[in-house]
């Protein structure tokens, strides 16, 4: 079984490497910025589908072998298939080193196993790539939070807000941090 399964990872990165250096280089998603800048503008009724808009942009890597085994990783992290998320978004970094969604997306497989620092990691890669990436700087936020870190959590979830003002997660956690440093009032 495991020499089966060695032989078909093989054979799927074989596949996979012939595919991305048969493809013109240099392919990109196209540019987010007036994405982002009218999300940054928008009402909240128009913010859901900004922020589709932007994440399928974001989700194109050039390849379609590359946004395939993306797509594979997502199924595995519906069905709750984690080691098998990671493994295709690793398979995904691996091919595309500098594909932000690839990191962003192993980062949340990582975090969903409790495996905190390569969650850590991935998100630094992914903004290394992509700054703009407000998943990626929410999940640090959320990250810095649950270490106990209110300090940068704060400024993590202020830095979304500063992209993505309509982010009810981000406002969320701005408010609830900012009233455990405050305390309530009585």
């Amino acid at each position: 079984m495991v020499m089966i399964r060695q032989h078909i990872k093989c054979s799927v990165a074989a596949f996979l490497v012939l595919v991305t250096y048969s493809l013109p280089s240099g392919v990109r998603a196209q540019d987010t910025e007036a994405l982002l800048q009218q999300l940054r503008e928008a009402e909240p009724a128009e913010a859901g589908r900004l922020v589709a808009d932007i994440s399928r942009e974001w989700s194109k890597s050039g390849s379609a072998a590359m946004d395939l085994l993306l797509k594979r990783g997502r199924d595995a992290m519906d069905v709750g298939d984690l080691a098998a998320a990671a493994e295709h978004f690793t398979a995904l970094v691996d091919h595309a080193p500098e594909f932000a969604e690839g990191y962003h997306m192993r980062a949340m497989a990582y975090y969903n196993a409790g495996r905190i620092g390569p969650a850590l990691g991935d998100l630094e890669m992914a903004l290394r790539y992509n700054p703009d990436h407000f998943g990626a700087l929410r999940g640090l936020a959320v990250i810095f939070e649950t270490l106990g870190d209110a300090d940068r959590a704060l400024r993590g979830y202020e830095m979304v807000l500063a992209l993505h003002p309509n982010d009810e997660e981000a406002q969320n956690g701005v408010e609830r941090l900012l009233i455990t440093a405050r305390g309530r009032d009585i």
